[in-house]
């Protein structure tokens, strides 16, 4: 997109080669907030989730292409027409991690020991 938008090869691999590297920490980031989260597991959290991490993930487009390209307006159209696309795969991606419950073991750890602790204080 970043190529296609800049129309510069070397601005397309430079935006790629950043962003694997920034949205790797920052999704990191995002998850282990997301996981202190009391919204349960439901299409209303997958949903937030894909919002919130589309903002942070757009934002962080926004500036790369800003920074790679040295015009603000790139950055802005890179950034804007992965808005719609990343959201999809993103709700896909989190229904399917969800749905196969890797490396929710401690939550689910935790949300029954939780429900023993209620159980034992009645």
């Amino acid at each position: 997109m970043s190529w296609y938008i800049s129309g510069d090869l070397a601005i397309g691999m430079k935006m790629g080669a950043f962003e694997m590297i920034t949205k790797m920490v920052l999704y990191y980031i995002h998850e282990r907030v997301w996981f202190k989260s009391k919204i349960k597991s439901s299409n209303k959290r997958h949903i937030l989730k894909t919002f919130s991490w589309r903002g942070v993930g757009t934002l962080d487009t926004i500036i790369l292409g800003w920074l790679i390209s040295g015009n603000p307006l790139t950055g802005l159209k890179i950034g804007g027409a992965e808005v719609v696309t990343k959201m999809l795969l993103y709700f896909g991606h989190e229904k399917l991690w969800y749905r196969i419950n890797f490396g929710l073991d401690k939550r689910n750890e935790r949300k029954r020991l939780n429900n023993l602790t209620k159980q034992s204080e009645l």
